[in-house]
């Protein structure tokens, strides 16, 4: 049976990703709200952490974060839950760089061709943590199965989204939903096809309508 991709995120309510857990984990292109998550954590953020790392499941990774997660991760002391956790399972990490994975149980997957025959073979879920950069590619290419955001009260104006820059239209199902304590909302979402087009425009557009358009086509104000 293939493998499900499942990407699991913290966002802003503006779809921002980046570094919800301190301000020293990516400051790049000038970040400067690095641990907005960190005072909103509550016990519901917890529930979701532990359904989402629940084995068996592999790490789906982007260089970068990557990066990040070995740099921290491996050094945390024994008898940390997601530190245990994370020692014993596999990482996946997409990235064209042919640079040595230093931490133990690491693989490198060079394209998304190498990840699409991955999801093909036997193997437990692949779980995507940050990365920002897979889910436009991943959305594209079709490989990926459901969505988990737990979305911060937060408006960070700045930052690297969730969807960024090449990300394709798709329509998704909400599977579930609920807030916690400190107002966080979580959601799953199953990946479906394109997005179904429908609109509320009369059968038959106004004489004002009609000019409305007519200035839209010439650039005239928009």
């Amino acid at each position: 049976m293939p493998r499900r991709i499942i990407g699991a995120a913290f966002v802003s309510l503006d779809g921002v990703m980046q570094a919800p857990g301190g301000p020293e984990e990516d400051w790049t292109g000038g970040f400067e709200q690095g641990g907005w998550l960190a005072a909103l954590f509550d016990e519901g953020i917890g529930n979701q952490v532990d359904t989402v790392f629940k084995p068996p499941f592999d790490l789906l990774l982007g260089r970068r974060t990557y990066e990040i997660f070995a740099a921290h991760w491996p050094f945390a002391p024994e008898g940390d839950e997601i530190g245990d956790l994370f020692r014993t399972i596999r990482k996946y990490v997409l990235t064209s760089r042919d640079a040595p994975l230093e931490w133990e149980g690491s693989e490198r997957l060079a394209d998304l061709d190498t990840l699409a025959a991955l999801k093909e073979s036997e193997g437990p879920t692949l779980v995507i943590q940050g990365s920002s950069t897979l889910y436009p590619q991943l959305l594209a290419r079709g490989l990926l199965d459901r969505i988990v955001t737990m979305t911060a009260p937060v408006v960070l104006g700045t930052g690297k989204r969730m969807f960024g820059d090449g990300t394709p239209p798709r329509s998704l199902e909400l599977v579930e939903h609920r807030i916690t304590r400190n107002g966080i909302a979580m959601a799953t979402f199953d990946v479906k096809g394109s997005v179904e087009i429908a609109d509320f425009q009369f059968a038959e557009p106004t004489a004002a309508e009609v000019a409305r358009r007519a200035r839209i086509d010439a650039g005239d104000g928009w």
